[in-house]
């Protein structure tokens, strides 16, 4: 088991508990919700169509977040619904994999300089439109690092770009 703080504890891990109602779909809305479903996952077609699968919509009245150990609050059913995805969810697998794979260097610098702490390796293990999140290894003890990016980033490219822009300040700052 793993000690609770350190990184790889689910219980530090962010999740929410969304209450609310649940109903099941009625026909109107039941093409337009089969089709966005099977879209996403096309696998689900052999299934979909059996008498016990069915769709539901959860009219969400309110969530409890919990962001990791002290960092928790409720959100209102406004709030919810005026939340929209990160921009960079859906290619978030693929800057942390390129990340790790060709720049173990970079995180190691953005740790030091940004985060503040000395690490034998650095592995990115979130990336979202405000930072991104590393775990960090010295010797036998494991750390992690929130590091926030300069400004909101809105897509892939301008993620790119701003990592390239603070690894250079980074540098900079380090040469110092």
């Amino acid at each position: 088991m793993t000690p609770p703080g350190r990184p790889d504890d689910p219980l530090a891990a962010a999740r929410a508990t969304l209450v609310g109602e649940a109903r099941r779909l009625a026909a109107p809305d039941l093409s337009a919700a089969r089709a966005r479903y099977l879209e996403r996952h096309p696998e689900a077609g052999a299934w979909a169509d059996f008498d016990d699968f069915a769709f539901w919509r959860l009219e969400v009245a309110e969530i409890y977040f919990v962001g990791g150990f002290a960092a928790m609050d409720w959100v209102g059913a406004a709030a919810y619904a005026d939340a929209r995805p990160d921009p960079l969810a859906e290619g978030a697998a693929g800057i942390m994999e390129h990340m790790n794979r060709d720049h173990a260097d970079a995180l190691l610098v953005f740790a030091r300089v940004l985060g503040g702490i000395t690490a034998d390796t650095a592995e990115m293990v979130a990336v979202d439109r405000l930072g991104f999140r590393l775990r960090l290894r010295h010797g036998s003890e494991l750390a992690a690092r929130r590091i926030a990016f300069p400004t909101e980033v809105l897509s892939l490219e301008a993620a790119r770009v701003t990592l390239i822009a603070m690894l250079a300040d980074c540098r900079a700052r380090a040469a110092r």
